[in-house]
């Protein structure tokens, strides 16, 4: 299990500030019977109920946790009756906030919001209900370790929204890659802002182009118009597309760029979160997934979400409840109801309560929905085979830590304890070169934690103080690369820890100081992440983001327009198009799809 731990120092420290209590569910009674029910309170399960709800559909969402944050938010937009089911007391799946130590307010998974589509964003008027976002300017941080020259610092890597400013950082390492980079920018945001009709839309429905009844053909041809305007956006630059989402990022990046430092931390989003390398082929599209955001109208910008991302669930979910959404913790599904006509007629939980519903959502990963809350008497042997075969590899172990001072790095010393601009970063440890992150993904392959892991530091509390006590902070450390067995075997407590003094060794190299600042830390491995999040394989993707599970076959072929093979049964959440990340885009799609099938019934 995942492990805590909380120092006499760090209880010393709390005494400066109140407890901050997690949020609970409304006192609403679950009714018997409603015309949607949501599983999993996961933003996008959040975003799938408010949607059906105000589209006229009864919901609820049932939460297994005490905390909201998973896929059930726009389903209450459509007219039916909806419910989010959620198992913890916490509503949010990923995009939680949790107190794991006293006066220590965590993003305890998920720690950075841009993906968060604009449309979802002003429409359910997330700021009305609570959302708000600190801007990060400068956003990366890149420190060297490295021996300075005449008494200066070692030298390190800032970059920010101002493209001189980053011109003149790059500079300090090439000359070349900074004049190359404005370009580079601009290259990248003609590709990323291309694929925004994509996200906002089911994938085509080929089989009704193909097969179907006049009437359907009329309709699944509309479901063409994404892929048109893609390309009408893209233009000339169509190659150019198709190369970034199949080549290795390094192909790309070595074309625009000679320096390491600023490939390695570009690198860094081309791997985040997947177990592959800047080597391998699909690594740009990684990369292109993580700048297609925006934050407050600023293309590519990530923020700090106050309270941490709780905060987004929290907002979505008060505006799925004033459309009458009920939504409900701890409330664990143990099975989804299938009638003897084969569809879907609602859910039984833990405790043996039957809700009914006219549809069920599962805002669960696909292994989860299919494997363990669907009869499998309802499911045909091949289909059964091939969610086996769906790839949840995760190189992620998650480490939250409070500290009683800020880190004080050696690359830009800080005197008085005072929060500098690469504070409020994300700072890139172990990125001076490609080779380091290399060398850690292979022996994540050879079942062994990296001995010098890519880590991914982010202190948010510089910006937002209602994260910790005056004076302390709560920290982010998101590392990779780790697999989920150990040479075979599973993690033990032991190994969690060894693994977190090997991170804390190496922060301590770029920030000497840092380990005697440590009062808790919270270490999530692979298998903690699936254990306490739902994640299969601890992959923070609900599947991996690989070219195969992409689009047209994400997660499977025959599931890509979020219906299952049983009638009734919808999939929400990240593992359906377009994937991960805290974007809504999945509940989005798969509220319109459940409408636009219950009109045609």
């Amino acid at each position: 299990m995942a492990t805590a731990a909380w120092t006499n120092r760090g209880r010393r420290a709390v005494t400066l500030a109140g407890t901050v209590t997690g949020s609970r569910s409304s006192h609403t009674a679950l009714k018997s019977n409603y015309d949607a029910l949501v599983i999993g309170g996961g933003h996008n399960g959040l975003v799938a109920a408010a949607y059906l709800q105000k589209g006229g559909l009864q919901t609820a969402v049932l939460e297994r946790r005490h905390v909201l944050g998973g896929a059930a938010a726009y389903l209450q937009k459509g007219g039916l009756q909806t419910a989010v089911l959620e198992r913890r007391h916490v509503l949010g799946g990923a995009a939680v906030s949790e107190e794991i130590f006293p006066g220590f307010r965590f993003s305890r998974c998920s720690y950075l919001l841009s993906l968060l589509r604009p449309h979802i964003y002003r429409d359910l008027e997330l700021k009305k209900h609570g959302l708000k976002v600190y801007m990060r300017d400068p956003h990366a941080f890149t420190p060297m370790l490295e021996e300075g020259v005449r008494g200066a610092p070692p030298r390190s890597l800032t970059l920010g929204a101002d493209l001189a400013t980053n011109q003149m950082e790059i500079g300090k390492f090439s000359q070349k890659d900074a004049k190359a980079y404005p370009k580079f920018v601009a290259h990248l945001e003609r590709l990323a802002d291309a694929i925004h009709p994509l996200l906002d839309a089911p994938p085509v429905d080929i089989p009704g182009i193909i097969s179907g009844s006049p009437r359907r053909r009329v309709a699944a041809a509309k479901t063409l118009m994404p892929i048109f305007r893609c390309g009408l956006k893209l233009g000339k630059n169509l190659p150019d597309f198709y190369e970034i989402i199949t080549a290795p990022i390094m192909k790309i990046l070595t074309q625009w760029f000679d320096s390491e430092p600023l490939r390695a931390t570009l690198a860094t989003d081309g791997v985040i979160g997947a177990m592959t390398s800047p080597s391998n082929p699909g690594s740009g599209y990684v990369l292109l997934h993580h700048v297609m955001g925006e934050v407050e109208k600023e293309k590519g910008a990530w923020g700090y979400v106050e309270g941490g991302m709780g905060g987004v669930s929290q907002a979505i979910a008060s505006a799925a409840r004033s459309y009458g959404v009920d939504i409900f913790t701890e409330k664990d599904v143990s099975q989804i109801l299938v009638g003897s006509d084969g569809d879907a007629k609602g859910v039984v939980l833990k405790d043996g309560t039957e809700i009914h519903s006219k549809v069920v959502l599962s805002n669960a990963t696909p292994y989860i929905t299919f494997k363990n809350l669907t009869p499998q008497s309802a499911l045909s042997s091949e289909f059964i085979k091939a969610v086996d075969q769906i790839d949840y590899t995760s190189p992620v172990t998650k480490i939250n830590v409070a500290i009683d001072k800020l880190p004080n790095f050696l690359a830009s010393p800080t005197p008085g304890d005072k929060p500098g601009p690469h504070h409020q970063c994300s700072i890139h440890l172990n990125c001076e070169s490609v080779d380091v992150l290399e060398t850690a993904y292979k022996e994540a392959k050879n079942d062994r934690p990296s001995a010098r892991p890519m880590v991914e530091m982010t202190i948010p509390s510089v910006l937002d103080p209602t994260l910790a006590p005056p004076g302390c902070h709560v920290v982010s450390l998101f590392t990779q690369f780790t697999p989920y067995y150990i040479e075979g075997r599973e993690w033990t407590d032991q190994d969690r820890e060894a693994f977190a003094d090997t991170v804390f060794d190496w922060v301590e190299q770029y920030a000497p100081g840092f380990k005697k600042s440590v009062v808790g830390r919270d270490i999530l491995a692979p298998p903690d992440l699936e254990r306490i999040f739902g994640l299969t394989g601890g992959n923070i993707f609900h599947g991996s983001m690989s070219l195969d599970q992409l689009y047209l076959t994400r997660p499977l072929p025959s599931l890509s327009d979020y219906r299952s093979p049983i009638k009734g049964l919808y999939l929400c959440g990240s593992g359906c198009h377009p994937g991960g990340g805290v974007m809504g885009s999945p509940g989005w799609n798969a509220a319109l799809t459940v409408i636009a099938d219950l009109k045609r019934r």
